[in-house]
C-alpha cells in the first residue's frame, strides 16, 4: 500500500561516485544524482479517481521512441513526450497547489536532510545459493565430493501434512539474483546544488550509474539520525 505524502517525489539519474570536503575538512564519499527539469502531467483528485496524487514527466524523449498515447497524455500538460513517469500519492487537499503544465525543480527538497531513494538494484543472474543468500556451502574436507558449493538437502523442509510434501514457498534457493526494486532509507543529503540540478547523497544508492532512481523525503528515521533531527 502507498502511503500519501505531503511533497512530491523527485525521479533523478545516479551519475556516480565523488567524494566532497566538509567545513572540518573531513572526506565524504557521496553519489551524485542528477535531476532534470520536472513537469506535472497528470492531477489526480478523490472526486474523479478516488485519491489525491500527481504524476510527474521528466527527460525529453524523441517522439519516435514513445508512443501514441504518451505523445497525446503528455501533450495535454504542453510538453514533448517524457522518458520516465511516476506518480506520487498525496494527502487530501494537497493535490490543488499543483497544476497541468507546471515546472518543479528541487526546491521542493530545500532544507530536507533525509531522503529515502528507490531504485532497481544491479542484475546478477542465475546465481546459486552460496552467493544468492550467504549460505556456507559444504564441507571442503575429504569423503565430500564436488558438492562444495551445494546448498545441501532441502527436502527436511517440505510440508507433508495431509499434501503433497512439496518444499515450502519462499525457501531459500539458487535463482535469480538482483534486478530488484530496492528502497535505502534515510541517507544523509550533504549538498544540494539547485541551479545545476544536482543532488550529493551520502549512502549507497540502488542500481548502476545512469539509472533512474526515485527520491522522496525520509519516511521513516533511524534512532542516531532521528535524534540529530
Amino acid at each position: 500500500m502507498t502511503h500519501p505524502s505531503s511533497s512530491p517525489h523527485m525521479i533523478g539519474q545516479k551519475l556516480g561516485m565523488t567524494r566532497v570536503y566538509n567545513e572540518d575538512g573531513v572526506s565524504q564519499p557521496v553519489t551524485i544524482i542528477k535531476f532534470d527539469a520536472h513537469t506535472v502531467t497528470q492531477v489526480r483528485t478523490p472526486e474523479v479517481d478516488g485519491y489525491s496524487a500527481i504524476q510527474l514527466g521528466t527527460g525529453d524523449i524523441q517522439p519516435r521512441n514513445s508512443t501514441m498515447p504518451l505523445i497525446g497524455h503528455d501533450a495535454k500538460a504542453g510538453v514533448a513526450p517524457q522518458r520516465v513517469h511516476s506518480e506520487t500519492r498525496l494527502e487530501d487537499g494537497k493535490e490543488a497547489e499543483f497544476e497541468l503544465g507546471q515546472q518543479i525543480d528541487l526546491g521542493v527538497f530545500e532544507g530536507i536532510n533525509y531522503v529515502d531513494v528507490i531504485g532497481t538494484s544491479k542484475g546478477k543472474g542465475f546465481q546459486g545459493g552460496m552467493k544468492r543468500w550467504g549460505f556456507k556451502g559444504q564441507l571442503a574436507s575429504h569423503g565430500v565430493e564436488r558438492k562444495h558449493r551445494s546448498p545441501g538437502s532441502i527436502g527436511g523442509h517440505a510440508n507433508n501434512a495431509g499434501k503433497s510434501g512439496r518444499i515450502k514457498k519462499g525457501k531459500k534457493m539458487s535463482g535469480q539474483h538482483g534486478n530488484k526494486r530496492i528502497t535505502v532509507r534515510s541517507l544523509d543529503v550533504v549538498r544540494i546544488d539547485a541551479e545545476n540540478g544536482l543532488m550529493l547523497v551520502k549512502g549507497p544508492v540502488p542500481g548502476a550509474n545512469k539509472g533512474w532512481v526515485e527520491v522522496r523525503p525520509a519516511t521513516r528515521l533511524y534512532k542516531s539520525k532521528s535524534a540529530k533531527a
